[in-house]
């Protein structure tokens, strides 16, 4: 365990509620409980209690829970301190525990401690985040499983079967002579052939993880009036888009998180696109460019009595060759058209009517689809692009290795190689400035 200096920190959202914790972690605080309480508390007991200042005069009345180390979160000592959840109380609180040598904790550094003291590894420290995080049912039980270490456990398996070919390979480096036999011995290229098929269905779940957590981001585009605001209402459930008939009534971005079968997707409703002399209008035009720039997703809308328009083939040209899109042809209720699915040159292309509702789960689909969503069940869990990102390193890696079975020492790299991209995952390799990265996005007082 990490020996390090105390930190505080208000560990329950801002603003007002039943219940405030203020959370403190280092080492020996049993002095420390008994300036703030006059007692000394039995580890893992909840004692209720009288929080007081320096005076000694009471600051509130509440719960004392001491956690010893390395039995705690941290896997240092730990004090909660539950009060009354209102700001001036917590504040007070949090105040009284810098008096007594506490430091304000940095956002995540309770969780960091937690990873430094070997209590969780990085994949599971981020399932914390994840987990606070979740947009959805489906997403907050995929980060569950990360925090209690399924993903870890996949990444420590392909880990261990690397190391055990390394230490073959070392072997064979150790007698040249016989180098050919003791490969074919060991069976070295039936190894590494498992290896790479477990890695690549470990990167599929894993970029299923990472959609999961991440969710898509799929802009409406379209002419003015196409029914893009109503579309976005459509996916709300409720009003949330001003809709006229006037042209340009949308002029600035407007975003709704959806569910899709437990896939969270951020649709954004833009600006018509069109040429324009208001300025007001075409900043809202330019900003709505920008968002297709940022896009995993583009809805090109449409008005299904007019699908040849010309703005509409004018805003095709425009958008950027590697960006997916979903051609709507909404208002088929005005058209007098069914709804519809089907694909056509290169684009999924659906028919619906935004303000009766029909056709949406065709969209839904699509979408779905689009993104590559194939929900696994129970064994999910969340990911980041950074994961995947270190399983396709590892993966050229193998597959360099593969190439060099005829060139033991380049082998022997590659291989070295793969193991460090895995380690990444873990936090076995992995470079401060990414660590400080990783944890300032959390909470504070987590």
């Amino acid at each position: 365990m990490m020996r390090r200096d105390t930190i505080a920190a208000i560990a329950t959202a801002p603003g007002r509620g039943g219940v405030g914790i203020v959370r403190v972690s280092g080492t020996d605080l049993l002095p420390f409980a008994a300036e703030l309480t006059s007692r000394k508390p039995a580890a893992r007991h909840a004692i209720f209690t009288r929080f007081q200042d320096a005076a000694g005069t009471a600051i509130d009345d509440g719960l004392l829970l001491y956690f010893a180390a390395p039995h705690s979160y941290t896997g240092e000592d730990v004090l909660e301190l539950q009060g009354h959840g209102g700001p001036v109380v917590m504040r007070q609180l949090l105040q009284r525990c810098l008096e007594l040598g506490a430091r304000l904790a940095r956002p995540g550094e309770f969780t960091e401690r937690a990873y430094l003291n070997g209590r969780m590894d990085l994949a599971q420290a981020e399932g914390v985040a994840d987990l606070i995080e979740a947009s959805t049912t489906t997403a907050a039980r995929a980060a569950l499983r990360s925090l209690h270490g399924d993903f870890s456990k996949l990444i420590q398996r392909l880990t261990d079967k690397i190391i055990a070919l390394r230490m073959l390979l070392e072997a064979t480096l150790d007698f040249p002579e016989e180098e050919v036999e003791f490969l074919t011995a060991g069976r070295a290229a039936e190894k590494l052939a498992e290896i790479r098929e477990e890695l690549t269905a470990t990167l599929a779940a894993t970029r299923q993880g990472s959609l999961l957590r991440d969710g898509v981001q799929a802009v409406l585009i379209g002419a003015p009036n196409v029914g893009k605001s109503s579309l976005l209402n459509r996916f709300a459930g409720e009003e949330v888009a001003i809709v006229t008939d006037t042209p340009g009534t949308t002029r600035d971005a407007l975003r709704e998180q959806i569910d899709i079968d437990g896939m969270p997707v951020h649709i954004i409703d833009t600006a018509g696109l069109r040429e324009t002399s208001d300025v007001v209008e075409q900043i809202g035009i330019d900003r709505s460019w920008a968002m297709v720039q940022k896009a995993d997703l583009a809805l090109l809308v449409c008005d299904a009595r007019d699908a040849d328009d010309a703005a509409v083939q004018a805003i095709v040209e425009r958008l950027p060759l590697d960006l997916p899109r979903i051609r709507v042809f909404n208002k088929i209720d005005l058209a007098g058209q069914p709804p519809g699915r089907e694909r056509s040159a290169g684009e999924e292309r659906i028919w619906l009517s935004a303000k009766t509702g029909v056709g949406l789960e065709l969209l839904k689909k699509a979408i779905w689809d689009q993104a590559g969503w194939q929900p696994s069940g129970e064994g999910l869990f969340t990911a980041r692009a950074r994961h995947v990102e270190a399983l396709l390193d590892a993966q050229r890696h193998l597959a360099a290795a593969a190439g060099l079975t005829g060139q033991l020492e380049l082998y022997a790299e590659e291989l070295r190689l793969a193991h460090e991209a895995l380690g990444t995952i873990t936090g076995e390799f992995t470079p401060d400035d990414l660590l400080g990265e990783i944890f300032s996005r959390f909470c504070i007082g987590k």
